[in-house]
């Protein structure tokens, strides 16, 4: 991942307002807790500024939430915030001792283009602050009135100021409540440029905003294949497992886990897809804690390593080689098995059987293969 570029006069830091409890946006968790393309909100405004120290202001009772949302992500702080948005951002504010310019963003605007970062800092060469605007594009009246939109703007965040003059500006505010730092800054004298803002950074408000968001991120992603290939050898005594199913046969697989072909080869898929390696590197052969451990545990690592990453899972192919057992009454069992793991519709699993024409090892029955092939949309960044 490509962190952005900064001029090279600013050692910049980023406050995110995470406060609110969004209960506009419904749900069981306020909204930059929820999730946004299998993302926490918070985890996605968070990534947005990589290559800086994060700040973070959170409601009262936030802590476990947050942790929860961030996961192995770390922050240079956490504060709680108090009971209006600028009570938050001087609280926030009075953390920072790492930079001489922060970047204030709205956690519900979790999509921040990188380059709308690069607009800010660079426009701090001639100015106090700025912030990213976009033109209104509807018709706007007062009272039946058209109002003449050619000088309206939308304004959106992050907003990016020289640290102490915000600081400033926020402890001698005597106005009521602010919508926004620039509103603050401006009463106290500071120059605010303007730079060109961006759709994605729409602010998260309503249920309907989370529909449109995860759209807009649908429209992002780019499309990966991967392959994955897994053979064990039969044994005596052991059981076979195949697609997370119990097979009765005479001999199972050998190996370290239940040696279940497989979710070892679709697990392989998965993980080349994001190129995370194979399941050697994630579930070591050696650890004895895996030892006849189900492979749906594994199968199920790669699918929350592709929803971190904020990917998704389109398809998955499998093809199963042997000469023995027949495959033919269980298959259906298999398609619903990796469909739950994954949490995918049965459509988009699919599970074949072949036989070598008892050429090869698994024609003279000595084990069986599995050959996997896994689709997923993965954001241009990964």
């Amino acid at each position: 991942m490509t962190a952005p570029t900064f001029p090279i006069f600013s050692i910049p830091a980023a406050l995110i307002v995470a406060a609110g409890k969004g209960e506009r946006a419904g749900g069981e968790v306020p909204k930059q807790y929820a999730l946004l393309g299998g993302v926490p909100v918070i985890a996605r405004a968070v990534d947005a500024f990589a290559g800086m120290p994060v700040h973070v202001v959170i409601g009262e009772g936030q802590r476990a939430m947050l942790d929860a949302a961030l996961g192995q992500r770390e922050v240079a702080s956490v504060t709680t915030g108090g009971a209006e948005r600028r009570d938050s951002v001087r609280a926030g504010l009075a953390t920072i001792d790492d930079a001489d310019v922060v970047l204030i963003h709205d956690a519900a605007r979790p999509l921040l283009p990188r380059a709308v970062i690069d607009r800010l800092l660079a426009a701090l060469d001639g100015a106090d602050g700025a912030v990213p605007v976009l033109p209104v594009a509807d018709t706007l009246t007062r009272e039946g009135e058209i109002v003449d939109r050619a000088a309206l703007m939308r304004v959106q965040t992050p907003q990016a100021f020289r640290l102490d003059a915000i600081r400033a500006a926020h402890d001698a505010w005597a106005g009521s409540m602010a919508t926004d730092d620039a509103q603050v800054a401006r009463a106290r004298g500071m120059t605010v440029a303007e730079v060109a803002g961006d759709p994605l950074l729409d602010k998260i408000t309503l249920p309907a905003d989370f529909a449109r968001a995860e759209a807009l991120l649908a429209a992002r992603l780019i499309s990966r294949s991967a392959m994955g290939f897994d053979v064990h050898r039969f044994e005596a005594g052991e059981e076979l497992w195949l697609g997370g199913i119990l097979v009765p046969h005479d001999r199972g697989l050998s190996g370290h886990s239940d040696a279940d072909v497989v979710l070892h080869a679709l697990t392989d898929a998965l993980l080349g897809a994001i190129g995370e390696g194979d399941i050697g590197s994630h579930f070591s052969p050696s650890d004895p804690q895996w030892r006849g451990a189900r492979s749906s545990v594994f199968l199920a690592h790669a699918r929350d390593l592709i929803r971190a990453r904020g990917a998704r899972i389109d398809y998955v192919d499998v093809t199963i080689i042997c000469e023995a057992p027949r495959l033919a009454p269980y298959r259906e069992a298999m398609r619903q098995e990796i469909a739950n793991v994954l949490v995918l519709h049965l459509h988009s699993v699919s599970v074949k059987a072949t036989t070598t024409e008892r050429l090869g090892f698994a024609g003279r029955g000595e084990g069986i293969a599995a050959q996997a092939i896994a689709t997923v949309r993965v954001p241009e960044a990964l």
